[in-house]
């Protein structure tokens, strides 16, 4: 990851930008697209001729209706890195895209390609303390508790692997399918921040789900 993070940190100097009002990608979260426009079929193998690297980024509010044009971009943007990739016959591309940094957009840059480039600012979490993300741990084992055994078993694992901000980024890219939700833990630059609002939306999944019952007992 150290060295994905230094290819961002170049790269958000002359950053590709996608805007994608329908998905929200966050920081260890992987995204499948299939890119059909010639801009952005333009902007992915350019991508994969250098860093592999490219940011989904939000349209203001409003601005809608203008994505085929140039709508004016939210400042929050998610850089990823192309990961499986396959190029079909007539130049479209299905693949998909892991989040690595949350970066913010500085300003627009002048450009002769067809897509957009923008220069942005890399941002990396702050370390916080072991005990930040407790209470959401705990909402995780409950949630596991509701689950069919094998998928509490893959989040738990997924879920024992990270924590603090990576934590809430992971679990919200997991559980919080509303784009504004998930777009919020993406401007959430204030970990402990982050994590509340994650822990806030994960009990209240939790408690609209029953427990699971016990295994190998006769009901």
């Amino acid at each position: 990851m150290s060295d994905t993070l230094e290819k961002v940190r170049t790269a958000v100097k002359r950053l590709k930008v996608f805007p994608l009002p329908s998905v929200v990608l966050l920081p260890g979260s992987a995204a499948p697209l299939h890119i059909f426009e010639p801009r952005y079929r333009a902007l992915v193998k350019r991508a994969l001729e250098t860093d592999g690297l490219f940011a989904l980024a939000q349209v203001m509010p409003g601005q809608e209706a203008l994505i085929a044009g140039k709508p004016a971009l939210e400042e929050m943007l998610c850089v990823g890195l192309i990961g499986m990739n396959e190029l079909l016959e007539d130049g479209r591309y299905n693949l998909v895209l892991v989040g690595v940094a949350r970066a913010r957009l500085r300003h627009e840059l002048s450009t002769t390609q067809l897509y957009r480039e923008v220069e942005a600012e890399l941002l990396e979490d702050e370390a916080v303390d072991a005990e930040a993300d407790v209470n959401l741990r705990r909402a995780v084992v409950e949630l596991v508790a509701r689950l069919p055994t094998p998928v509490g078993q893959r989040v738990a694992q997924v879920a024992s692997r990270v924590s603090g901000g990576a934590l809430a980024d992971v679990v919200a890219s997991t559980f919080m399918q509303d784009v504004g939700k998930r777009f919020e833990v993406l401007t959430e630059t204030d970990v402990r921040q982050r994590i509340e609002i994650v822990t806030e939306e994960l009990l209240m999944l939790v408690g609209h789900l029953k427990p699971r019952k016990p295994e190998g007992l006769m009901n």
